[in-house]
C-alpha cells in the first residue's frame, strides 16, 4: 500500500510539473496590430568568449524568426558591442577573443538582421580604448564595423550624423526617422558613451529642427540611470569632455519638446537582476513626461566570465491607441527547451510594465 501511495504521489508531481512547462507560452501582441520593438542590452559578454556566442545568435535568430507574428519594426542595443576595442593578447580566463574578433562576431550577429529589420546601437565604454583613456583621445573601431551601408534598411532611415572623435561623420551620433504603422512619426537618436560638449550641441539642434517638431523622439545612450533609479552624475573614466547621465538629461532631455523616452545600458552586478536595470520618469521643460529605462544584463548567468547574460531581452509593444507600451523581459536562450521554458520570463512589476506617452 505505501508503495502505490508513494507511486502515486510521484506520478501525480510529475504531471503537475509537464502541467507547470506546458503553460510556457512564447510572446504574443497583445493587439494584433500593435508593432513592436525589441531592446538589447550590452552584448560584450557574448562576443569575449567563444562559447557564449552562440546565445547571442539565438537571441538575434529569435527576432527574425518572430518578425512577422511580433510585428517587429525596430531593434535597438543599449551598448557595449565588444568587451575590449582593441586588445590583441587577451588573458584567456577574461576573455578569448581579440578585439578584432569581438567586433568580427558583434558585426556578425547583426547582419543576421541586415535587409530585414533597421537596428540602432548606442556606443558604451568598452567600444572605447578603455584602457587607455588618460593616454590618448576616447578612439573606438565602431566605425569599421557598423557604417550606413551595412544594413539597407538602417540606411533608408538615416537622417543626421555628426563627427566622433577622429572628426568624421558617424553612426556614433546619429538620428533615424521613421512612420510607425499606425502613422505616429519617431526620431531615434543615438549618442556616444559620455557624449561631449559638442555632440550634445549638436543633438539639440537636431530634435529641435522644425522638420521633427512633431516626432516623438527616443534617445538612446549607453550610461545614463544607475540601478536606484538616479541619474549618473559621473564615472570613473579620466575624460576631460563627457557627459553621463545628470549632463545629458540638464543639457539634452529636460530642455526638449519631444523626447519622450530615454533608452540606456552600462550597469550591473554578478547574477542580481535589479542591479541590471532602472526606470524613471521626470517632467521636461514644457512639462510632459520623459519615460527613462535602463536595461540590462551583462552579469546574469553567472557573472563578468558566466553566460554573458542568458538571452535576456526586453519586448516594447506599441498599441494602436499611439500612447501606451507595454514591457516585458523574456528569453529566447531559457525558451529554446523544455527544460528550461519556465525560466523564460521575468515578471516581476519592474521587468514587466506600461509606459505612457503625452
Amino acid at each position: 500500500m505505501k508503495l502505490i501511495i508513494g507511486l502515486f504521489l510521484i506520478t501525480t508531481f510529475s504531471n503537475c510539473l509537464a502541467q507547470e512547462k506546458l503553460k510556457f507560452k512564447q510572446p504574443n501582441l497583445t493587439d494584433s496590430n500593435s508593432w513592436t520593438m525589441v531592446l538589447l542590452p550590452d552584448i560584450q559578454n557574448y562576443v569575449k568568449f567563444q562559447r557564449n556566442q552562440p546565445i547571442l545568435d539565438v537571441m538575434m535568430n529569435w527576432i527574425i524568426e518572430n518578425k512577422d507574428r511580433m510585428n517587429i519594426e525596430m531593434v535597438m542595443c543599449t551598448g557595449d558591442l565588444v568587451e575590449h576595442d582593441d586588445i590583441i593578447n587577451p588573458d584567456p580566463k577574461k576573455m578569448d577573443q581579440t578585439g578584432k574578433q569581438q567586433w568580427e562576431a558583434s558585426a556578425k550577429a547583426f547582419a543576421k538582421l541586415d535587409g530585414k529589420i533597421p537596428y540602432i546601437t548606442a556606443t558604451g565604454n568598452h567600444d572605447y580604448n578603455i584602457f587607455s583613456y588618460t593616454h590618448k583621445p576616447k578612439t573606438t573601431h565602431f566605425p569599421n564595423y557598423f557604417y550606413p551601408e551595412k544594413n539597407s534598411e538602417n540606411q533608408k532611415l538615416l537622417r543626421e550624423v555628426t563627427e566622433n572623435i577622429y572628426g568624421n561623420p558617424s553612426l556614433e551620433n546619429a538620428s533615424y526617422q521613421w512612420v510607425s504603422p499606425h502613422g505616429k512619426p519617431f526620431l531615434f537618436l543615438s549618442l556616444e558613451f559620455a557624449p561631449r560638449d559638442t555632440v550634445l550641441a549638436w543633438a539639440n539642434q537636431v530634435v529641435n529642427l522644425e522638420k521633427y517638431r512633431d516626432h516623438s523622439v527616443i534617445l538612446l545612450t549607453h550610461a545614463y540611470l544607475n540601478y536606484q533609479n538616479e541619474h549618473i552624475k559621473t564615472a570613473k573614466y579620466d575624460l576631460q569632455d563627457a557627459n553621463y547621465g545628470t549632463a545629458v538629461f540638464e543639457k539634452l532631455v529636460k530642455p526638449s519638446k519631444n523626447i519622450e523616452m530615454v533608452f540606456s545600458g552600462h550597469i550591473g552586478a554578478a547574477n542580481d537582476i535589479r542591479k541590471h536595470i532602472g526606470f524613471r520618469t521626470d517632467k521636461n521643460s514644457q512639462g510632459k513626461i520623459v519615460s527613462q529605462m535602463t536595461f540590462n544584463a551583462q552579469a546574469l548567468g553567472g557573472g563578468t566570465y558566466g553566460s554573458g547574460g542568458d538571452g535576456w531581452i526586453r519586448i516594447l509593444e506599441f498599441l494602436p491607441d499611439q500612447k501606451t507600451i507595454k514591457v516585458k523581459t523574456f528569453s529566447p536562450w531559457f525558451a529554446l527547451s523544455s527544460t528550461t521554458q519556465d525560466l523564460a520570463w521575468r515578471t516581476e512589476d519592474f521587468d514587466e510594465f506600461e509606459i505612457k506617452l503625452n
